[in-house]
């Protein structure tokens, strides 16, 4: 029996906009917010031609930095996704990142070397580093969930005592010295000419990208088949896949065309016994580090949110606690969970910030809970529960990070910039609600 598409008589009646977001699936508000962040692209990148006399935001230089800056808030945003999803809200993520750095550093510079032997540099260090950083983040997630789940504190006062409590733990474990630099191996995850993987193997990772792109649409729709489910269109398919790979070519054309600094490129190759060219040595960064720890974090955590039972679960108690206890859903339990889960995130942010700045600070970390939580708003996440995209809230943290990187290259004060953010958090709130007004 052949499956086809679903139709219905009112789609004669539809517009052509409304009927290709219908054929793709693609939610009107990720259209809009790809639609506004290439606005915000363009938009700084012509006043810096206009005010500035050079256009200094699409350059190579710029992108590759914004995709850096953005990878810490993009990995925190896919758990709070599910935070917001259960009807919760996490204030403490910010302060966990501080602590958990800290921690993280001290046990690189101190703690290792001390009790273990292991100096700066032995490739032991950076592994167990990242251990520390995953457990102590994890168990602060776990415990906060805990009060939560167990003891009924609203999540709200529960994180935002969290925020304060370490914040000020983050300050106490070195008495607010800043501990550095880091170990050289772990620094490397944070990005920079050698925290990246140069031209060719980007363009191996984007390769490999794009066909699990397409092997994913293919799976997709045998699946639809297999359970009877509405087809999508081929050519929407097909469009989802060009547009899909399009991006991800292009994010690996701008990394391979950012070049090494010259100082840097003399460094690599008096050390690798080359003989620099008349018209220079050109090696591009590639893909860095944290981009794609990020890209990891993305993948995996879709494949939580929409194909495991935890994810449903998650779904299912955000759209309504009360029938999924009924159903049979330990709700306790996945709270404490879903917390854990967010812990782990913000431990693998600590270690992408504070190995980027090669340093450990009291101060790191701070005011990224607004961040994050506007970036999963952003992104389609309903403060009311129930519904959310992890590649919403990726797509909202890069739309954040574009705000704060163009405000800073036009030189706006640090007051303006946390004065825009918080605009943009307002409104994307209320255009959340008045979408949900009209879907009723």
């Amino acid at each position: 029996m052949t499956q086809t598409a679903v139709t219905h008589p009112t789609q004669d009646r539809e517009g052509p906009i409304t009927a290709f977001l219908r054929a793709t699936e693609i939610d009107a508000r990720m259209l809009g917010m790809f639609g506004a962040l290439i606005l915000i692209w363009v938009g700084f990148h012509v006043y810096g031609m206009i005010f500035n006399g050079n256009g200094a935001f699409l350059t190579y230089r710029n992108l590759w930095n914004l995709s850096v800056q953005t990878a810490s808030i993009a990995v925190m945003a896919t758990g709070m996704v599910l935070i917001i999803v259960t009807r919760h809200i996490d204030l403490s993520v910010g302060s966990v990142l501080g602590v958990t750095a800290m921690i993280t550093g001290a046990a690189q510079v101190w703690i290792f070397p001390k009790v273990l032997g292991l100096g700066l540099g032995h490739p032991l260090i950076w592994i167990l580093a990242v251990l520390v950083a995953l457990v102590v983040a994890t168990a602060i997630g776990a415990f906060q969930g805990m009060l939560v789940a167990y003891l009924e504190i609203p999540s709200f006062i529960v994180t935002l005592g969290g925020m304060l409590v370490w914040r000020g733990a983050a300050w106490w474990v070195t008495r607010g010295e800043t501990i550095s630099p880091v170990d050289p191996n772990f620094a490397l995850i944070g990005g920079g000419p050698y925290g990246s993987i140069g031209a060719t193997a980007s363009w191996i990772v984007a390769a490999v990208v794009c066909v699990l792109v397409i092997l994913s649409l293919v799976s997709g729709r045998k699946q639809r088949k297999r359970f009877g489910f509405p087809l999508r269109p081929v050519w929407a398919e097909v469009f989802i896949g060009v547009v899909a790979s399009a991006l991800v070519l292009g994010a690996a054309y701008v990394a391979s065309n950012y070049p090494w600094p010259l100082g840097i490129v003399k460094q690599y190759a008096a050390s690798h016994n080359l003989t620099i060219p008349e018209g220079g040595l050109f090696i591009g960064h590639g893909f860095a580090i944290p981009v794609l720890i990020a890209g990891a974090v993305l993948i995996i955590m879709t494949f939580i949110a929409n194909r495991t039972r935890f994810g449903r679960y998650v779904f299912a108690i955000g759209g309504n606690p009360e029938a999924a206890e009924l159903a049979g859903i330990n709700t306790k339990r996945m709270t404490v969970m879903v917390f854990a889960l967010m812990g782990t995130l913000v431990g693998i942010s600590a270690i992408i910030a504070s190995a980027r700045l090669n340093s450990a600070t009291a101060d790191l970390g701070k005011i990224d809970e607004l961040y994050v939580i506007a970036a999963a708003v952003i992104g389609g996440t309903s403060l009311a529960g129930g519904s959310g995209t992890i590649w919403g809230a990726v797509l909202g943290a890069l739309v954040m990070q574009s705000l704060q990187s163009g405000m800073v290259l036009i030189g706006f004060e640090a007051a303006m910039q946390q004065m825009v953010v918080g605009g943009v958090l307002v409104i994307a709130v209320w255009l959340d609600t008045v979408y949900r007004r009209r879907i009723k």
